[in-house]
């Protein structure tokens, strides 16, 4: 049950394995739908905290999903947990930063919001900026 999406420059595997068990190929769609939305909230998260001139360093972005266990299993909450990395970044800019990533610039956030709980933690762990780095898990 593999799909190709494709734009005209992109493309990508997703995978829906048939027995519990098997290892797809791709991500599932619901776990695409989490990338998605870990990728937005990070980039714009990321954005806003370079115009605030925070000294990030960089950002990682966990996304965890509830599924409920019926047909159709949708997911009910999403959890993301950011992981903001630089030196002396200011908590209150994080905060506004997801604020405003949630309620205005990311369009998968806003998207989501309205049918499913999301929830939004982070944490500021000093390292030095050298090279800056996002990334979603």
């Amino acid at each position: 049950m593999r799909v190709l999406a494709s734009t005209q420059n992109h493309q990508v595997l997703m995978d829906y394995p048939l027995q519990p068990g098997d290892a797809g190929e791709g991500l599932t769609p619901l776990q695409m739908l989490l990338a998605s939305l870990a990728a937005c909230s990070a980039n714009s998260v990321m954005v806003l905290l370079k115009k605030m001139n925070q000294p990030i360093a960089g950002l990682e972005v966990e996304a965890r999903g509830l599924r409920q266990q019926e047909h159709p299993t949708l997911l009910t909450e999403i959890s993301l947990e950011f992981l903001v990395k630089g030196s002396s970044v200011a908590p209150e800019a994080v905060a506004q930063a997801l604020k405003l990533s949630e309620e205005k610039i990311c369009p998968v956030w806003n998207m989501l919001k309205g049918g499913t709980r999301i929830t939004a933690t982070f944490r500021v762990v000093e390292q030095p900026a050298h090279d800056q780095t996002c990334a979603v898990h």
